[in-house]
């Protein structure tokens, strides 16, 4: 539980600000509602009272989440990683020999994780079997449905300038 998050810059910016935001903004509109409802009189059928509290309690996690991110982050720049092999940062195109069809993923950090739209956790256990693959070289991957096999067909650096 106490591994590393690697994560670029950008990520890591991205969740501190969510972090923020959620501590700085959301946490004293939940505290002044809290404050209301106590001005109700009786908090033992006081259904807002105990929904706000709860509401509380479920933000607080969520910050703490953020902030154990952020702690563990590692931060990667791209540019200092190899280019012949799949890497944080790297756009994979692959074939998965089981369906013959291409897919293609970018290996990121957290923070930056977008399913639908190819851009998959480094850490992730797809992204863990990709790692350190090169072009022609297969990949299996354990999965709950069986072992997945991809075929790596072209790595790119697409963010880098």
């Amino acid at each position: 539980m106490h591994d590393s998050v690697p994560m670029t810059r950008e990520g890591y910016n991205k969740i501190k600000a969510e972090m923020e935001r959620l501590d700085s903004v959301e946490m004293p509109k939940i505290t002044e509602k809290i404050a209301e409802a106590r001005a109700e009189g009786d908090l033992k059928e006081n259904a807002e009272y105990h929904a706000q509290r709860e509401n509380q309690g479920m933000l607080q996690r969520k910050i703490d989440e953020l902030k154990l991110k952020l702690a563990r982050a590692t931060i990667i720049d791209p540019s200092t990683l190899p280019k012949d092999e799949v890497v944080f940062g790297c756009t994979v195109t692959v074939e998965d020999l089981a369906y013959s069809d291409e897919e293609q993923f970018t290996l990121v950090g957290a923070g930056e994780e977008d399913y639908d739209a190819g851009k998959i956790l480094v850490t992730s256990p797809l992204g863990q079997g990709l790692v350190g693959k090169k072009v022609g070289e297969t990949a299996e991957i354990d999965a709950p449905a069986g072992k997945m096999r991809f075929k790596i067909l072209k790595i790119e650096f697409l963010d880098a300038e």
